[in-house]
Formats: structure tokens, sequence, C-alpha cells
């Protein structure tokens, strides 16, 4: 490796250090970044300690509680039978994440992988992968999600596969242009020139140079399979009873809003919070690493 190559991959590390401690510096300036950090570390701990928070059962049944309103005893009342709601809200939480993270991990693995072939390598197989890609576009996503629900069944393991299928069209787009971009500049050039094989300059040349827009996108997704897992859910789609999923618990619910409002009202708060504690902090976390926000924070 030549000095001026090697200086070249030192520097442009170098800027991107400094714009990671830069992006640091922006998120604890943020009240909204912090106030999604806040909400997403509340439902880590309700998951990780529910049977801790609450002394009742998800899913056993107490015919003598029935649509009991809130209480101190049930301090969100029960459902029609008899399940405290606090109790399944709190086991619900487990879903979320589960099916947030198993979603947004499905979304990222294929579109990643396919962004970075088509981008990197271009020629017919990029034209191969965007063509897909588009026509998976031009299928309107309540269409391609429920249809896919529908022929798996009903099930979380399904209802993750269905609302992946959905999401990795962005990913794929978000990635080709990063690459497209990436694949100019002097650093990659540099490893072209020592004999770096195509495999190690996508690795570590360029993969992780994408991995900034990828990771505020993906705080964002995981707040839109939520929601979409919460829809499916409720339209029988998707978790099935007795399962404390946040969707199926408002499906539950909708019988009952005339004489038990708190049945589908407060699964329906939670679903709210959560996903506005995501977008906060992925729109923050996307703020932090636009370098055009630069005038913003200053």
């Amino acid at each position: 490796m030549t000095t001026s190559e090697t200086t070249a991959i030192i520097k442009y590390r170098g800027v991107a250090d400094t714009y990671l401690k830069t992006a640091l510096r922006r998120m604890k300036r943020d009240k909204a970044a912090l106030a999604g950090i806040l909400i997403i570390g509340m439902l880590l701990i309700a998951a990780l300690f529910a049977p801790w928070l609450t002394t009742y059962d998800p899913v056993r049944q107490n015919y003598d509680e029935l649509l009991l309103p809130p209480s101190p005893a049930h301090p969100l009342g029960t459902d029609q039978y008899g399940r405290d709601l606090l109790t399944r809200i709190l086991y619900g939480c487990r879903y979320a994440i589960i099916i947030g993270v198993g979603v947004v991990g499905i979304q990222f693995l294929v579109g990643v992988t396919l962004g970075l072939i088509a981008g990197f390598y271009g020629g017919l197989l990029e034209m191969l992968i965007m063509r897909i890609t588009d026509v998976m576009l031009s299928i309107p996503s309540v269409v391609l999600g429920v249809t896919i629900a529908g022929f798996l069944g009903g099930g979380i393991q399904n209802v993750i596969i269905a609302v992946a299928a959905i999401g990795w069209r962005a990913y794929t787009r978000l990635v080709r242009a990063e690459v497209l971009r990436l694949k100019q500049e002097t650093f990659v050039e540099s490893a072209r020139a020592i004999g770096c094989g195509e495999l190690r300059i996508i690795m570590r040349h360029i993969l992780p140079y994408t991995l900034g827009p990828i990771i505020a996108y993906s705080s964002l997704a995981v707040a839109i399979a939520i929601l979409w897992a919460a829809a499916l859910s409720f339209l029988g789609l998707g978790a099935q009873p007795p399962t404390p999923e946040w969707g199926a618990m408002l499906a539950d619910g909708r019988e009952y809003m005339m004489e038990a409002w708190w049945i589908a009202t407060f699964p329906g708060i939670a679903i709210m919070i959560t996903v506005l504690g995501f977008n906060f902090f992925g729109d923050a976390l996307r703020n932090a690493l636009d370098p055009k926000m630069e005038r913003v924070w200053r």
C-alpha cells in the first residue's frame, strides 16, 4: 500500500469517527431522543420483569371478575374473561419487542444483502434485483401483508414473516443508493489498488459506512412493524387468542366499547406510546446522522 492510499483510508475513517461523535452529541441535546429512549427503556423493563411487576396470570380466566372497571386491585380493569388488563399489557411488551426485532432483523438481512449486491456489482444483476424490488413496491402494502398473512395463517412467527415481506424493499433501495455513492470514494479505490477482494471491500470498506442511515431507518421500521402486526392481529390474521398481543386485545375489546371501554382503550394507548417512542428516537437519530442538519444544531 502506498503512502497516499494509506492516508486516504485513515483520513476517511477519521472523518467517520468525528461524524459519529458529533451525532452522539446531537442526540444528547435532543429532548425527543431522550423521550424516545425513556419510552423504549420502559418497554424493555416491562418485557423483562413482567412476572415480577404483577401477580396475575396473563391468560388464566377468572369468571368471578368479568368486565371489572379500573380499580386498586385491577388498575386497568379486567376483560370479558376476567383477565387483568395491566398484566396482559405488560406481557404484551414481550411480543411487541419480539415482533419488532424479528421483522427488522429479516428486513435488514434480505434488504441490505440485495442492496449491497445491486449497488456494488451493477449491470444485469442490479437490473434484475431492482426490477423485482420495483414490482414488489408496486403492490400496495396492505394487499401484500394481508395476502401473505392469510396464506400463512395465524401466529406470531407467520405475522413476522408477513410484515417482513413488506419492508425489505425500502432497505434494498436505501442501501443500493449508499453503495453507489461510496464505491466511488478514494478509500474504496485504494482498497482495489492494493488487491483487496470484492467481499472484503464490501464488508470492510463499504458496509460499515452504510450503517448510519440503515440504523436510523431501522428504529423507525420497528414502530412500523409493531403497527402492522397489531393491524393484522386485529383482523384475525396475526396473534391468536389467548396470546396477550396488543392488536389481538384491541380485537377482543371492540364488542365491549359501550359497557367496558377500557378493554380496547388501554391496549390502544400502549401501541400509541410505543410507536411514538420509536418514532421520536428514530427521527432524532436520523437528524443527528444527517450532515444537512448541522445548521439546525448550531
